[in-house]
C-alpha cells in the first residue's frame, strides 16, 4: 500500500500515449524529484475536468481565472514526464474543496475506500491500495480542467448518425442498419 499527498504539487496533469482510439490515458503529479503516474479511463478524465470547473464556477468564481489570463497558471502543453510506468490504475476518484486554504483536493484510489474503511475494521484483513492525493490552487484547478477537455476533445470524431467514435477505415453504424459509414 503506498499513500503519497502532493501539497504542494509542482504538476498535475492529464496525458495519453498512442494513436487515436488506442490512446491510454494517465494522470500524472510531480513534486521535486517524485513523479506517480496513474493510468484511468477517458470517461474518468471528461468527468473529473467537467466536475473540478462546476466545483470552482461554484466556490471559487473568481480565483479560478483561465489559464494565460493575469493571475491564471500557464498554460501546460507538454507531454508527460517521460519515461514512466504505469503505477497502478485508477478505480475510484474523489473531488474535495478545502475552503480553509482554498484549495482544490483530488483523491485517486486503485480501489473503493469504503470498502477499505469496512475491511480495516477486521484486524487481519490485509491493507491494500494506494492512493494519491493532490491539493490545487483554483488557477492550477482550472488550467488541469481545460487540459482534460482539450485532451477529451483530440480524439476521434463521432459518426453524425449514432455518435459513436469514427475510425480511419469507418466503423460499422447501428443507424445504419450494420453498414460500414
Amino acid at each position: 500500500m503506498t499513500y503519497q499527498d502532493f501539497d504542494p504539487v509542482d504538476r498535475f496533469v492529464a496525458g495519453t500515449v498512442g494513436p487515436a482510439g488506442q490512446r491510454a490515458f494517465y494522470l500524472q503529479a510531480s513534486t521535486g524529484p517524485l513523479v506517480v503516474t496513474v493510468g484511468l479511463e477517458k470517461q474518468q478524465v471528461s468527468i473529473l475536468a467537467d466536475r473540478v470547473n462546476d466545483v470552482l464556477d461554484q466556490l471559487a468564481p473568481g480565483a479560478a481565472v483561465e489559464p494565460g489570463e493575469p493571475g491564471g497558471a500557464p498554460e501546460d502543453t507538454d507531454p508527460l514526464q517521460t519515461p514512466f510506468d504505469e503505477d497502478w490504475h485508477v478505480q475510484t476518484l474523489s473531488l474535495a474543496w478545502d475552503e480553509d486554504r482554498q484549495r482544490l483536493v483530488i483523491e485517486c484510489h486503485d480501489h473503493d475506500p469504503d470498502e477499505q474503511d469496512d475491511a480495516s475494521a477486521d484486524p487481519v484483513a490485509p491493507l491494500a491500495g494506494n492512493s494519491i492525493r493532490v491539493s490545487l490552487t483554483p488557477a492550477q484547478a482550472r488550467a488541469f480542467a481545460r487540459r482534460s477537455n482539450a485532451l477529451v476533445a483530440a480524439g476521434r470524431p463521432p459518426c453524425p448518425f449514432c455518435g459513436n467514435p469514427l475510425d480511419p477505415t469507418g466503423h460499422i453504424c447501428p443507424r445504419a442498419n450494420g453498414y460500414k459509414r
